[in-house]
């Protein structure tokens, strides 16, 4: 099968959602870059998320994400993965809207929390009652994510695979994203 991506398509969604996972997977199906804005981030300022919040604090770092976003959505298309909060940015939405496309992978709190519990590298969970701000910022978070153009819905039972698959049969319903033949 050949797959023709005609525009980036940008996953947006909490942390745990899968957008890494799903999205290194989505981009060997459909053979294009695979691209994540945070590791961009990383990258051009040689430390970590963590370290960038720590030392320059959130927002410079939400002003770097929105420069990285749109250097990325200038390439050819692409897997886009972005951060937690990358989409809460009125400019960055307009940014996807104008470059690319918006897919939300939808996740449930509690597989968001089965997800994210034992990982250290979540700078925004670094509180007294990290299970209590995950609710919090998904609760903030999802009527913004739902404003994406396209939807998928992650569930505990589904593979990287599963989800995939949902995601590519989702871009396909809109022909000037995703395209296959034969």
């Amino acid at each position: 099968m050949t797959w023709t991506l005609k525009k980036t398509v940008v996953l947006v969604g909490m942390m745990g959602s899968g957008k890494t996972a799903v999205g290194n997977a989505l981009a060997r199906l459909l053979n294009v870059p695979f691209r994540d804005s945070d590791t961009e981030i990383e990258k051009a300022a040689d430390r970590s998320i963590a370290e960038i919040f720590e030392r320059d604090g959130e927002a410079f770092f939400r002003e770097k994400e929105t420069q990285v976003i749109d250097r990325l959505l200038d390439g050819t298309p692409a897997i886009l993965s972005t951060g937690g909060g990358a989409f809460m940015a009125e400019a960055n939405r307009e940014l996807i809207s104008q470059k690319g496309v918006a897919v939300w992978l939808k996740a449930d709190d509690n597989l968001l929390w089965a997800r994210v519990r034992h990982k250290t590298t979540r700078p925004l969970l670094h509180t007294a009652d990290p299970q209590k701000t995950l609710l919090e910022l998904s609760a903030s978070r999802n009527p913004v994510y739902a404003l994406a153009e396209l939807h998928v819905t992650a569930r505990p039972e589904y593979s990287i695979s599963d989800m995939t698959d949902n995601v590519a049969e989702t871009l396909l319903t809109r022909g000037d994203v995703l395209e296959n033949a034969p």
